[in-house]
């Protein structure tokens, strides 16, 4: 089958702005609520978008672990290519495509670090090999085999045991939407789209073309 061929037309459902809440962070929340509702695979994954100082975006998928009036909010190595370019350019962009609900929802706006605390109360909750792994990770620096982690998490445990503590270079961003789009797909590529776009305290809502 020829890859152009491949194509799926959307008939899930439509989007109305009566149906749309006037604050775009209750929306998404009504949203993620269906999404769970439904049963979608790891609803809170996400595509991260950051810049670098040449200007080269580079993207990945990370998890959101909360989302509030303050925005949306994720965790990291803050020394990760992620890391480097937030602290260059906090500018980014946030997408979570749900394909069996045919929604989509793109965020914009600039990262900020959570307080130590927030970060320190995550890393907690965390189960004990995820925190044992922020220790063993330099991310997105080269290694040479998998060995050289297995070595490091062994290094690690017999220094840390099962309580280690937060790393210093590891942590929250929030990321503070100045847009949010949210996007319905519709037969024939005709999809609904709506625009928040912050104004001082409050939100302009608009229809886009799809």
């Amino acid at each position: 089958m020829d890859i152009a061929d491949i194509r799926q037309d959307y008939t899930f459902a439509g989007l109305r702005r009566r149906d749309l809440h006037p604050d775009p962070i209750q929306q998404f929340k009504n949203w993620f609520q269906a999404a769970l509702a439904a049963g979608v695979p790891e609803p809170n994954a996400m595509t991260l978008a950051t810049v670098d100082a040449q200007g080269q975006p580079s993207s990945r998928i990370v998890l959101l672990k909360d989302f509030d009036e303050r925005g949306f909010t994720f965790y990291t190595n803050y020394q990760s290519r992620k890391g480097r370019e937030l602290e260059g350019n906090p500018k980014a962009a946030l997408t979570m495509f749900w394909a069996g609900l045919e929604r989509q929802i793109c965020v914009r706006g600039a990262c900020e670090k959570v307080s130590r605390q927030d970060s320190e109360a995550y890393y907690k909750s965390r189960p004990i090999g995820n925190r044992l792994g922020a220790w063993v990770s330099n991310q997105s620096t080269a290694i040479p085999d998998r060995e050289f982690l297995e070595n490091k998490l062994k290094e690690i445990t017999a220094k840390f045991g099962d309580n280690p503590p937060l790393p210093d270079y590891w942590g929250g961003y929030v990321l503070r939407p100045e847009t949010v789009d949210f996007w319905q797909g519709r037969p024939s590529r005709l999809h609904d789209r709506f625009l928040y776009t912050r104004e001082s305290t409050a939100w302009k809502l608009e229809r886009l073309s799809p």
